[in-house]
C-alpha cells in the first residue's frame, strides 16, 4: 500500500469513528433530554426539553444516514463510544433538577466546540454535516436562558453550580482525551505517526475547550 493510499484509510477510518461517536452522542443526547423532561418543574420545561430530544434525535439520524451512505452499519460503528459516553455520564449523575440544566448545557456547549474544531480538519462533505448538526444555537440559548433565570430566582445555586460545572468539564475533557488516543484519532486526523504533532494537536483542543467553557460560565455570573 502506498503512502497515499495508507493516508487515504487512516483518514477514511478516522471519519468512520469521528461519525460513530457523533451516533452515540446524539442518541445519548435523546436519551438524557427525554429522561430528563419527566422531572421538569413545569410544563413548559418538560415541553421545551421534549423539543430538545427531538432535535437531537433527528441529528441521530442524520449521522446514522451518512454511515450507512459509506457502507458502514450504524450500530456496528457506535459501539466502540458506548463504554466510554456511559462511562462519563455513570460519574456525572445529576442530584437534580439544575444540576441536570447544568449538565446538558455543559455538554451540550463543550461538544459543539469540540467538533467545530474538528471540523477545520476534514474533507467538505464531513464538514458540511457537522456545521449541519451544530447550526442551530436554539438548543444552546434556551438552556442557557433557563439557567439564567434559575440563578436569578435563587441566587444560592451559583456556587453549587459552579463546582457541578467544573466537576463537569473535567470529566468531559478526560474522556475526550482518552478516547482521543485509545482510536489514534491525533494520529489518523492529521495523516501520520507524528506522535508530538499528534499530543500537541490534542493539547491544543483541549486547551480551547476549557478557555470557551470558562468564558460561557462567566457570562452565566459563575465562576468557570
Amino acid at each position: 500500500m502506498s503512502s497515499t493510499s495508507a493516508d487515504t484509510a487512516r483518514y477514511n477510518r478516522f471519519v468512520t469513528d469521528l461519525f460513530g461517536m457523533m451516533a452515540y452522542g446524539e442518541l445519548s443526547a435523546f436519551e438524557r433530554f427525554a429522561a430528563d423532561a419527566r422531572y421538569s418543574p413545569t410544563l413548559h420545561d418538560r415541553a421545551v426539553l421534549g423539543r430538545i430530544a427531538v432535535v437531537e434525535f433527528r441529528h441521530y439520524e442524520l449521522v446514522s444516514a451518512r454511515l450507512e451512505a459509506r457502507g458502514f452499519d450504524a450500530e456496528d460503528a457506535m459501539l466502540p463510544f458506548q463504554p466510554a459516553v456511559d462511562y462519563f455520564h455513570s460519574r456525572t449523575r445529576p442530584a437534580d433538577w439544575f444540576e441536570s440544566l447544568m449538565k446538558a448545557y455543559v455538554i451540550d456547549t463543550v461538544s459543539a466546540d469540540f467538533y467545530r474544531a474538528i471540523s477545520h480538519y476534514v474533507d467538505a462533505d464531513t464538514r458540511e454535516l457537522i456545521e449541519q448538526i451544530q447550526a442551530s444555537d436554539e438548543t444552546t440559548e434556551v438552556l442557557r436562558d433557563r439557567l439564567k433565570g434559575a440563578l436569578a430566582d435563587d441566587p444560592r445555586l451559583a456556587s453549587r453550580l459552579a463546582l457541578w460545572g467544573r466537576r463537569l468539564l473535567g470529566e468531559a475533557l478526560t474522556q475526550a482525551q482518552r478516547v482521543s488516543y485509545e482510536h489514534a484519532f491525533p494520529g489518523n486526523l492529521i495523516g501520520g505517526e507524528d506522535t508530538a504533532a499528534a499530543k500537541e494537536l490534542v493539547s491544543g483542543l483541549i486547551a480551547g475547550l476549557a478557555e470557551n467553557h470558562s468564558k460561557r460560565m462567566t457570562q452565566l455570573g459563575l465562576t468557570g
